[in-house]
């Protein structure tokens, strides 16, 4: 399955309905399918904030059914990641006593909710790719 949409975050609101929509999720376990929303988010967010952030572009989502969970391979045409590496997914340090820090969280998610994450760039366009489970328990969230 191929999906297409435009960077916009009401655009990404939709394409993420469509998303979870197709029958490669609807395969998932309902945890699965929470956890395969979580990481869609964050992916396609990042995307529309970070590396389109002052222009306008469009990203490829590609799904493919496993069996055992859904290889998602996301392009787009936006900037880089720093160094053409992907962020490290630490937690930010965090004081009990003020609010929570804004971002540092999404990478962190990520990594800990997917399989075999890559990210390379091939001339201007950026490739990620991962595979959402097909099933999760609590214990792999910790």
């Amino acid at each position: 399955m191929y999906f297409t949409i435009e960077s916009s975050p009401i655009e990404v609101r939709h394409g993420l309905a469509c998303l979870l929509a197709c029958s490669a999720m609807r395969d998932l376990d309902e945890c699965a399918r929470g956890t395969a929303e979580i990481v869609l988010a964050e992916v396609l967010n990042n995307i529309v904030e970070h590396a389109y952030s002052e222009q306008k572009g469009s990203i490829s989502i590609a799904l493919c059914d496993l069996g055992a969970g859904v290889e998602v391979v996301v392009t787009d045409q936006g900037r880089a990641f720093p160094q053409e590496q992907l962020p490290q997914g630490k937690l930010p340090p965090i004081d009990t006593t003020a609010d929570l820090p804004e971002g540092g969280f999404g990478w962190y998610l990520i990594r800990t909710l997917v399989k075999d994450l890559t990210y390379r760039r091939l001339q201007s366009t950026n490739h990620l790719s991962f595979v959402l489970p097909g099933a999760v328990t609590a214990a792999d969230l910790f």
